[in-house]
């Protein structure tokens, strides 16, 4: 008996072993696809990010071994750098006026394109165009002509008996035009918040129309709640992206002028390539990766309080 019993369990061991195996290999097959990925992110991702923290705390430039310094880029940049905090103040300024602009326009244009009608589509990749674009040179210089003195649009107000205004010379105005070409790039925010609207479920809005609920009610009470998720990434997203702002302020102003659209990503980007001071400039970009992660914290925790779910949670 006992020996029929050790030959069945031999054999389901055969049986078994195989399986076991074909599970291994999958296993070993799934490291394999995600190989090169992982790879890119320890070159191109890692191995930057750590790099820069060492060198943030060296004096790295272009023509000599770094020596290390301890915390004194840092004390320099706050004690000393009066460029740090002015341009800090005015990346602050070019997020508050950019980020919840370009929000509320994407979604605007989303509401008006969740319509069926003849073409939309058409129209929904017209207002996409701008996005695919992104933050280039080419359409940053196209900016710079369009509010220069002497460019179309001054030229289209003149029209209009309007005196020419100064978009781009003057500090008080400059930041603002800069501030327009982010929220004129909206279709990325866009084309999620039109997602979001077409996932509200129909039956919610023909219950309050039945109710005699107005079309802002409506908005209030069931649209807004329902698409505050998408909401939610989009602020994460579009406040990651302005911190790190740099095209705009290069390209059209050069920080000018007196500074009034110097922003961060300038700062870095002249302390590293303009001065090489590389160790100085990773100081820096930690600086700002500590703010992103500080406002990014902030608001995943204020999200329990206007986040809200479909399973109702928050």
């Amino acid at each position: 008996m006992s020996e029929s019993v050790s030959n069945a369990a031999a054999a389901n061991a055969k049986l078994k072993s195989p399986k076991k195996s074909r599970n291994r290999r999958w296993k070993y097959m799934g490291f394999l696809y995600i190989g090169p990925w992982l790879l890119g992110f320890a070159i191109f991702e890692l191995y930057p990010f750590i790099s820069s923290l060492l060198y943030s705390f060296t004096d790295l430039n272009m023509f000599k071994s770094p020596n290390f310094v301890g915390l004194q880029n840092y004390i320099e940049m706050f004690t000393r750098d009066k460029l740090f905090l002015q341009s800090l103040k005015v990346t602050f300024i070019y997020a508050v006026i950019a980020v919840p602009l370009k929000l509320a326009f994407a979604l605007l244009i989303a509401i008006l394109l969740n319509r069926k009608l003849k073409g939309i589509n058409f129209f929904r990749t017209i207002y996409y165009l701008p996005s695919i674009m992104g933050g280039s040179a080419a359409v940053a210089l196209l900016w710079r002509y369009l509010f220069s003195r002497e460019g179309l649009v001054n030229q289209m107000t003149g029209k209009l008996s309007i005196a020419p205004i100064d978009w781009l010379g003057s500090p008080d105005i400059a930041l603002y035009t800069i501030s327009a070409l982010t929220v004129w790039q909206f279709g990325s925010s866009m084309v999620l918040f039109l997602a979001a609207l077409k996932q509200v479920p129909g039956e919610l809005y023909e219950a309050g129309r039945i109710d005699g609920a107005s079309r802002s009610r409506m908005f209030v009470s069931i649209t807004f709640p329902l698409i505050t998720p998408i909401i939610f990434f989009n602020l994460i997203m579009q406040m990651v992206n302005a911190f790190q702002e740099f095209t705009a302020a290069m390209v059209i102003t050069s920080g000018g002028p007196l500074n009034s659209t110097y922003l961060y990503g300038l700062l870095i980007y002249e302390n590293g390539f303009k001065y090489f001071k590389m160790g100085y400039a990773s100081a820096q970009s930690w600086v700002l990766f500590v703010i992103i992660m500080i406002f990014t914290l902030v608001i995943f925790k204020s999200s329990s309080k206007w986040v809200y779910y479909e399973d109702g949670g928050k």
